[in-house]
This record gives C-alpha cells, structure tokens and sequence, in this order.
C-alpha cells in the first residue's frame, strides 16, 4: 500500500528495519478480491548443470488464486504438450527433466504469466543456460629456451567455460608452483617471470581450468622451459608486460568489483604501488592482490571513475602506466512502484523512479500488454516514470509493469491498483504485551487495512489522546513510537481505525523495564602460571526479567576445563597456564537487552634461561659474552645477571660478576689473572629470577703479579714486648697466580732506621717481638707470588705493646658544692709513665659516716666513677648530705690500672631531710582525730621540727581551707580537736631542718558518724513504710491502668498524666543538694586518688558502729553496697562527674521504676 512515508531522521538502523517491515507488511487481506502478485521467480540468468533438472520458478498470490502460463522465445510455451515438463501443484513453477533429453533443446529466455479476473503480473525474462566445461585443443607446446635474467610470459588460453572457469598452474605432482612478486599469474590465468632464473627450469608447467558447475577440471599440455646462463641478461630499469604501453582504459558498472591489474619486468624484481590522480583510494572497499600486482575496489560507485597510475619500480629507475577508469551502470530503483489499493472516486499515482549510466528508458505495461496498447482509459495519465489514475471505479482493478533498461540491462516491475470499498480491520493480535528497556525506542504498532486507507489515533490508558510530538510519533503505517521510552509511558494504549465505513478499535500494553547494567566490571589481571585469576561482574538488572550470565574467551565458548569455575558474578580459573591468556566477557543477557564487559588475562612467568652463550674478543684482562634471551612470558626482563664459577680456586661456587640491562644482550667482562673461568646468565622479570642458563665453555686467564696488597693492615701489641702485625690476607681469586706470599716491613717511627722485613707464607699475621713498651711502629705488608710483587704497599701506624702505668695522680683536691654534689681535681700522670694508650682516669669514694652524732655506723659499698680521656677534673653527683667521705684515683690504660693515689677526705653540708617514715591515725571520735608519725628514716642534718597541714574534704569532693600546725623535732604525737563529725580529713606532714621541709607524707581520715542523723538512702529498699508506699503505687497504677482501658473502650479520653501527677508522693521527689562551701578537691601533691573506702590506720571506723552510709558523702552512682552493708567503690576527684551521678542517684523514681525496685 503506498503512502507518502515521513521519514524521521536520528533512528537507528534497527528501526528502519522495522518501519520497513512493517511498510512492507501491509497488503491486502488475502480474503478480500485482489490482482496477482509474484511473489517467487528465478534469477534473470539461469545456468544449469545439465545432469540435473531445470527448474524455473514462479509462484504467485491473488484473489481469486491466480492461472500461470509461460512463453519461451517470446512465443506461448505449451507445457501440457510436453511430456518432459511438470508444473507444481499451486504454481507456476517447472520443473523440466532432461535425463533423457539433450539439454541445449531447452535453452532460451522464459517469461511467466500470473492472471486472474483482477490483472495480469508478468515475471522478468529469465535466461536458460546450460553449463559447459570443453576440452582443450590438441596442441603440441615446444619447449621454451630463455636466457637468465629475461622476462618470459606462459599463455594458458583456457577453452570458453560457461561460467568462465578458475584457473591454476601445478606440476606434474599435483602440487601448486609457488608465486611471489618474481613469478606471479594474471587474472587471465597466464603465468607471468618479471626475470627468470636457473631454478626456473623444469618440464611441467601446466596450466589447469575448474569448471564450477560441473565440478571438472580440464589440463592443458605441459610446457618446458630451459633457463640458459651462457649469456645472461643483465639489470634493468622496470618496463610493463601488462597493459602495455602508457595508457589503457577500463570500464566497470556500478556496483560491481573494479580490478585493475599491472605487472612489469625487470631486473631486480620491480615493486609495484597504486595511486588515483586527484583522488585517495577508499581504504575501506580496497585490497590488493598477487603481490601488489591487483587492485580490486569492490561495490564500485560513480566516485569510483578517474585515473590510476601504477608503478613499478626499483634500484635502476621506475616506470608509469595510466589506467583510465569509467563507470556505466545498468538500470537501478531509485523508488520502484508500489501496490496502489482505492476506494471508488479517489485518485492515486503510480511512479517508476529509475538511474543509469546511460540513462534508462521506461516503458508502461497493463496485465502485460504495452499501454499505448491496451484498450484506452480515461482516467488515466502516463508522465514519463508516473501514472495518473483519476476517480478510480469499482471493476478498473489491474496489474501495471514498469520496465526500464539500457545496453547494461533492465529492471521490471509490477505494482497492482486495487479498487475496493472495506471498513477498517486492525491487523496487530489484540492485547499483545511490548517490552523494552528504558531510554530506548518503543514501537507499538497498529497494523491496519481498509479502503480508503483509515485514519490511526492512539489513546493511553483510554483516555489521554496521543499527537505527533515529543515524545511522540505517529508513523504512517500507523506504529507509534515513543522516542526514549520511560517507566512513566508503561500502560495501556489504545489504537482506533476510522475510515468512512466504520470504526475498529486495538488494545496494546507497554511495560517498560530498567536496563541491564554491569556495576563491576572484570580488571585487567597479570598472574602467575600456577596461580589463581578471578575476574568480577556485578550486574543490575529488571527484577521481572530473567537474567543469563555467560561467559566467553577471545568471543568464543570457555574450555572444557574443571579449573573454569562460574559462579554468580565471577569466574575464577584455577592453576592458569599460558594457553588461559587472552580476553575475558562476560555478558548478562535478558529477553530484551544485554550488557557485556571485557578484560584481558595476561599470564607471567620467570623467564626461560638464556641459551646460547659465546666468549669472543678476548684478552687477558676481558672477555665479551654474548647470549640470546629466553621467552619473558608476558613480564619483560629487566636485567640479566652474569655469574662466574673458578674451577681452580672455588669450584661449584657460583660468585656474581655483574649486570647488565634486560635490553642488552652482551656483556664485556673484565677479567682476574690465574683464573678458570666458567660463565652463566640469569635473566630477571618481575615474578623472579629464570634458571641459570647452561655455563660457557671454560676461559683461563694467565697468571701475573698481585694487583693489590691485603687489606686492614694493623698493629697491635698483645703484651708488653710485643708488636703483632695482621692483615686481611687475598682470596685465590686476587692471588693472580701460585706462590702467594706477604713481606711484612715494620720500623720504630720517627726513628729513619731501616726497614726490618720477613717473608711469611699465606698467614694473616705476623708476631714481632723485643719491641720496647707502646712505641709507634711503621708498618706495612706487600703480596708477591711466583711472577712478581704487588704495588708499593701503604704505610700504616702500629704500636708496640702495653704494660701498666707507672704513676699516681697527684694534688687531689674536692670542692664541695651542695649536700649532693663535689667536684674534685687532680694533677694529670705524666703520659710516658701511662705505658698504654690512656684511657681515663677512675675515682673510687665511700660514704664514711653522717656528721650526726646519734646515726649507726653503716657499712657503706665504695662507688667508682670514671672519667674518659686525659682529664683533671670530674663532678660527683648524688651523695648523701650531711656526710664524710673518702676518695682516691687511679690512671687507667688498655693494659688495666696504674697504682692508687693519695686519700682525701670531704664532708657534705646539711640537706632537706627525708619524709617521715610514717603517718597513722591512732584514735577517731565525733570531734577530734590523734595523730602519730615517725622521724624521717635520713635526717640530712639536724631535725629541726615536723610541719602538719590539714583541711577537710566534704561530700561533693571539695577542700575546705588549710590548717597549718608545727611541732618541735621530739613530737611525733598530736589530737586535733574541735572537728566536724562524720566529716573526712586530709593531713599533710613534712620534717624540717635549716635547710627546709623535705617530702611531705599524707594520710586520710573520718571522723565518727553522728548516729543522731538517720540517713535516708540507707537500705531504704528494707525500711518498711517504704515497701507500703511501693505496694500503694503499684496498686494505684494497675486501678489507673483499668480505669483507663473501659473508658478507651466507651470513646472517651483518660488525662494520665494529669493524674499522675496527681498523685506524685512528696517523699520521692529528688532531693537538694546541699550547697558546697569548699574549693574543688584536688589531689596535686600525692596524685592519688582519695579512697572512699579508707578508714584510720587503727581502724576506729567500722561499719558495725554507725547505721550512716557512706553514700552521704559520695553522692555518686560508682558508690554501692555489698550484701553484708559494708561500702564498696571510689570517690572520684572531678566535681562535674559526680555532681552529675550525684543527681541522677537522687532523682525521684518513677512509680513503674518504684515497682521495678519493689519486685
């Protein structure tokens, strides 16, 4: 049915397709009267193998069904006389059986006719061919003689195939002769030599045809070619064999395949390149063929004529041939005819667009008869390539046929005009269900017919009416297509046909689902052969739609393999191996849509070792090594390390000797005399190391004189007459040849003796002795073998050596600093009488005695303090004040410790003393508190007295003020009275003399609770009018609670809180706190936290005395009660976390926690 289509730029090619279907889907309902339409012929050119049937096909449909009949030759063809032809049962189709018949009786040009009471359709005119596969003509080939170098040509002329045939040259085996740029065939099949050569020559060059329809292949006579080389051709600059000359020209139709061909001589072998004059070559329809030789450009277009040069060329010159192409093209459709279907009184057009080069002619057909013709017509107009069919009337229905041609070809058609009246009918099943994703097209269609054409309205959800607009689009055939679908378009839509014979109505669904959508792709991975690989992939996707996850390597199928395992979202691939390595896919497909994903798995290993290692260049003091690398599997090297093993000094001991890039693939080494060299190389990746390659073979360098002498030369005597040389002696390696053996020179310095010398064989020391005590030596030691001495070996400075020293420091005097320092000086020993290297000077002091008249003798250990270097001076620190001591000092060298100096003795002056040695409270009552302390265990003097300060601490941790008091130094006893009862009090107590207070001790104590003050948090969950109250409240709570429940079930509204509040118990609101009078408490001179548990030394406090709770004072949550009553916890020194626990402790409880505390 043609309309005048609008075309909607922007979609896809998936939806041309479909438009393009569904345009070509709509015909006449095949049980409504129409003309016939062939719907099956057979090619325009027919070729048949003659051993089998011909069959030439033409089917068609119609209403009434259509009548076939045939003509050959352009003359009726009468297959009911013909016992040889059958018609198939429904068709127009022969089939021709030639089994017993000669086969060219059947050749010719047949046309099949379609017909019923509506028109007449016509097929093309097809051509019948037979096949045919002729056999060469005798001929007798002489053999071909050619000198060496020249250009040679063998014709092969094949006999007239139809098709043409495809052709080749093989010997007399069978086998293919090798082609390349030298030696290569021509698209006519000749075998072309660009210069021959003496292997050229052989007796079996034969040319061979296939014939494809008949499957055979026919052989023409072997040619011979003898290649002579007595005079041969020399070089050449490049000259055509084909096309020859300067120019040819070469026509092509459009579409077809254009190839283009030059081949050229000379010596050497020329190259041939393409290029079009004033133009590129379309890279994307180009290939080249037989070695550069064939340009082929394939579904040639006008854009495809012009000029195009080939050259050849190489190293003596090049030469040109131009290749003029044009292009002709037979008849094509720029728009064929299409199936007109009317209602009586409209009008319609019939157009035949055509192209070709040259232009076509077109000429009209009615039901197969030339329209100038056919019986005359009034309301029809012809235009050139247009009908006009005016105010059509039932019973003009027919068949017209456009054929246009030139020299190239034809092209016919046929469209029908169909006149009928008929309501709408919707065509599209009813309630069909779309599916697509979101943000893609969605093409809902209403396929309709009816004459005339109907008119397509949408509605959705049978009530919004659908126009053309965003996001809308309505087609001609009537598809509506929502541009970007999207959840919110998901409903039911409704199609109306109208037209003026009635109406006819179509229900469709849309339902739009989320994409597919892969969230974690699979990662590059680089893994070790052996090891593990998992690749991830997440997805998201519709939850009505049912997903199918599938996994692919280089876009084919998974091995076969028990180490591939596919779960959900991953694979994994255990104990990979090379073959594993490529891409990795992984798809999600669901019934509309699918998301895929790649990543690449590259396998690494250590590298095979290196192979092939060579020693070249060598010398005696190098070598170059040179070695090709193994494969790197995947992970590029990125050094090589070459080692060497000595064979005569180490053997089987591998020692590295150097590295080198992993780009670089020698080595020069240098070498060591007297050495037997073996080499090998490891190459290195990042997964490790390879296997060492196989050694070299052996490489001995000469011996010669030592390059070096030993190394840490040194000179140290080990007792007093003694000098002992030693040294570092040379590995094997460094020894440069047999006979390794040290001089070692020494000489007193400062002294210009001679060198005193020995020869030692290869030792590390060497033992003088006589020397006189810790002199300075000069010293050094020279290696010679069988070929000479080493370099002039370095001096070194040794000494002989040491004995203890001979003197004692003198002039010892001690300059008192404070109580605990002294610093003392001495006269320095002179240094030859040290002996030795000094090493410092020692001071050995003991504490004698205290200056006190009543302290013990003690036994007091001597301390030693040494001071390093040549010093005269030194501090002691830490001494005990109010002291005598005694102190000497000895000179030290590396031998031990000279003889003691004089004694001097010092006293300290007086200090702080030391802390009493106790604090204790001995007796508590409701007012006072009686103290007892101990003297300090180290006076530092004499006592002057004992300083008591004392402050109270209250029940929110703050610190009253401070009490001081002091007592002579025989008072160790006190009672402090006028106290507060049940009140804790901290005491601070320090000893005194001249010098000042030292340390201070403190202690904590209570006074006696006041029993008088009842505590109202006591074991208040024992008291009984408390378990009466609880039993009211929870009595008064279940009556509420009943209450409440009957009249929610009247409707009407209970005030529960006002009526607790009601009845709030005065004795449980929270208390108060008292206000407190004192300063913070903090603890900065003990740093101990007060324990609220601590009683008098004596233990006066007791629980058994006083029904009180501590939780007066401690007003905390951390305060708590064990079962036998006593308290348990600590009383914390910050005030914001008690005051806080202080509250929450006192708040009054709730009645649902009253009851909780009562159960």
């Amino acid at each position: 049915m043609d309309r005048n289509r609008k075309w909607v730029p922007g979609l896809g090619a998936a939806l041309l397709i479909l438009l393009c279907h569904v345009t070509s889907a709509l015909e006449v309902p095949l049980d409504l009267p129409q003309p016939p339409t062939i719907t099956l012929q057979s090619p325009k050119d027919y070729i048949f193998d003659p051993r089998e049937n011909i069959v030439i096909h033409c089917e068609a449909k119609g209403k009434p069904t259509p009548s076939f009949s045939w003509t050959r030759n352009g003359t009726h063809f009468d297959v009911e006389k013909d016992s040889n032809v059958l018609t198939k049962p429904g068709s127009g189709t022969l089939v021709i059986d030639i089994s017993g018949e000669k086969a060219e009786a059947y050749e010719g040009t047949y046309q099949c006719t379609a017909h019923n009471e509506h028109g007449t359709a016509v097929s093309n005119n097809i051509v019948i061919r037979q096949s045919r596969s002729p056999l060469w003509s005798k001929e007798r080939n002489e053999a071909i003689t050619v000198q060496m170098g020249v250009s040679l040509v063998l014709q092969c002329r094949p006999p007239a195939g139809l098709p043409p045939p495809v052709i080749f040259w093989m010997d007399n085996n069978f086998q293919r002769l090798p082609l390349d740029k030298r030696v290569s065939q021509a698209l006519n099949g000749d075998l072309y030599f660009s210069n021959v050569l003496p292997e050229d020559t052989r007796s079996d060059y034969i040319c061979y045809a296939r014939f494809p329809h008949t499957q055979t292949i026919q052989q023409k006579q072997p040619i011979s070619v003898i290649v002579l080389n007595n005079s041969p051709e020399g070089e050449r600059p490049p000259g055509f064999m084909m096309p020859l000359g300067p120019a040819s020209a070469k026509m092509v139709l459009r579409g077809e395949t254009l190839e283009l061909e030059c081949i050229a001589e000379g010596l050497p072998t020329p190259d041939i390149s393409w290029q079009k004059d004033g133009g590129e070559l379309p890279s994307s329809r180009m290939s080249f063929h037989n070695f550069k030789k064939t340009l082929m450009i394939s579904d040639v277009n006008e854009a495809d004529a012009g000029d195009y040069r080939c050259s050849a060329t190489n190293n003596l010159g090049n030469a040109h041939h131009m290749i003029k192409v044009s292009v002709k093209a037979a008849p094509f459709w720029v728009s064929a005819p299409r199936n007109l279907i009317l209602a009586p009184n409209e009008t319609g057009i019939l157009t035949c667009r055509v192209n070709g080069e040259p232009k076509p002619k077109i000429t009209w057909f009615v039901n197969g008869i030339r329209l100038e013709n056919a019986p005359e017509d009034h309301s029809r107009k012809v235009e050139d390539d247009t009908v006009i069919l005016s105010n059509v009337q039932t019973g003009s229905s027919a068949v017209y046929q456009c054929n246009a041609s030139n020299e190239f070809g034809y092209l016919m058609a046929n469209a029908f005009v169909s006149v009928l009246a008929e309501a709408p009918r919707v065509l599209t099943p009813p309630n069909q269900v779309y599916q697509v994703i979101a943000n893609h097209p969605a093409l809902l269609h209403c396929a309709s017919f009816g004459s005339p054409i109907p008119t397509i309205t949408w509605f959705k959800d049978s009530q919004t009416s659908i126009r053309n607009g965003d996001p809308y689009v309505i087609h001609e055939n009537g598809t509506l297509e929502i541009h970007v679908a999207q959840p919110l378009n998901s409903g039911k839509y409704t199609c109306i046909a109208t037209n003026n014979l009635g109406i006819r109505e179509n229900h469709v669904f849309l339902e739009v689902k989320e994409p597919t959508r892969i969230l974690k792709q699979p990662e590059y991975k680089v893994v070790q052969r052996g090891m593990s690989a998992m690749f991830e992939c997440k997805v998201k996707h519709d939850p009505s739609l049912i997903p199918t996850m599938t996994w692919l390597k280089d876009s084919g199928e998974l091995p076969d393999d028990e180490r591939f395992v596919v779960d959900t979202d991953s694979l994994t691939i255990k104990d990979v191996t090379d073959e594993d390595e490529g891409t990795y896919t992984c798809i999600m497909n669901t019934t509309l849509d699918r998301d895929s994903a790649s990543a690449m798995l590259t396998v690494v290993e250590k590298p095979d070792p290196p192979t092939d290692l060579e020693l070249t260049d060598q010398t005696e003091r190098s070598v170059q090594l040179t070695w090709i690398p193994g494969d790197d599997h995947n992970s590029p090297t990125e050094r090589f390390l070459i080692q060497y093993e000595d064979l005569l000094h180490q053997p089987g001991v591998w020692v590295n000797l150097s590295e080198v890039a992993g780009t670089s693939t020698t080595a020069r080494l240098s070498l060591s005399p007297y050495i037997y060299y073996s080499f090998r190389v490891l190459a290195l990746n990042r997964v490790g190391y390879s296997r060492p390659s196989q050694p070299s073979r052996q490489y001995r360098t000469n011996p010669a004189a030592p390059d070096e002498n030993p190394s840490d030369v040194k000179g140290v005597g080990t007792e007093p007459g003694n000098l002992v040389i030693s040294w570092t002696p040379l590995t094997g390696f460094k020894s440069n040849g047999p006979g390794l053996e040290y001089k070692v020179l020494w000489r007193q310095k400062d002294t210009d003796g001679e060198w005193s010398s020995r020869s030692v064989a290869n030792v590390s020391q060497c033992v003088v002795s006589g020397t006189p005590t810790f002199q300075p030596y000069e010293i050094k030691v020279q290696a010679f073998n069988d070929y000479g001495s080493g370099p002039e070996p370095e001096v070194m400075i040794g000494y002989s050596g040491e004995d203890l020293p001979l003197s004692a420091p003198e002039s010892l005097q001690v300059m008192v600093h404070n109580s605990t320092l002294a610093e003392v000086h001495w006269e320095p020993v002179s240094i030859p009488s040290v002996r030795g290297k000094l090493q410092g000077y020692k001071v050995y002091y003991r504490r004698e005695r205290g200056l006190h008249a009543t302290e013990e003798e003690t036994d007091q250990e001597e301390q030693v303090l040494t001071f390093s270097g040549n010093r005269s001076e030194g501090r002691l620190p830490g001494l005990q004040p109010y002291s005598l001591y005694n102190l000497f000092i000895r000179v030290v060298n590396s031998k031990g410790e000279g003889p003691q100096s004089s004694s001097k003795t010092f006293e300290t002056p007086e200090g702080v003393p030391g802390p009493p040695s106790f604090l204790n409270v001995t007796t508590s009552s409701l007012d006072s508190l009686t103290l007892q302390w101990g003297p300090p265990m180290n006076n530092n003097g004499r006592l002057a007295g004992y300083t008591l300060k004392y402050q109270p601490v209250n029940n929110t941790n703050e610190l009253g003020p401070v009490k001081v008091m002091m007592f002579l130094a025989n008072e160790t006893t006190t009672t402090l009275g006028n106290l507060n009862s049940s009140m804790l009090y901290k005491f601070y107590l320090s000893a005194k003399t001249i010098k000042g207070s030292g340390p201070i001790v403190t202690e904590e104590a209570f006074t006696v609770i006041d029993t008088a003050v009842p505590s109202r948090q006591v074991d208040i969950a024992t008291q009984g009018w408390f378990i009466g109250l609880m039993c009211a409240i929870a009595l008064l709570i279940l009556v509420l609670l009943i209450v409440c429940f009957i009249k929610r079930n009247k409707g009407g509204k209970y005030p529960v809180k006002e009526k607790e509040d009601a009845h709030q118990d005065p004795e449980i609101q929270p208390m108060k706190e008292d206000d407190g009078t004192f300063g913070e408490y903090s603890d900065t001179e003990d740093h101990k936290p007060l324990k609220g548990s601590r009683t008098p030394s004596n233990g006066t406090v007791r629980r058994d005395e006083s029904d009180d709770s501590l939780v007066d004072y401690g007003e905390g949550g951390d305060g708590q009660f064990n079962e036998d009553g006593s308290f348990i916890g600590q009383y914390s020194g910050k005030k914001e976390k008690d005051t806080h626990e202080g509250n929450e402790s006192s708040e009054a409880p709730s009645p649902v926690n009253a009851m909780n505390s009562f159960v």
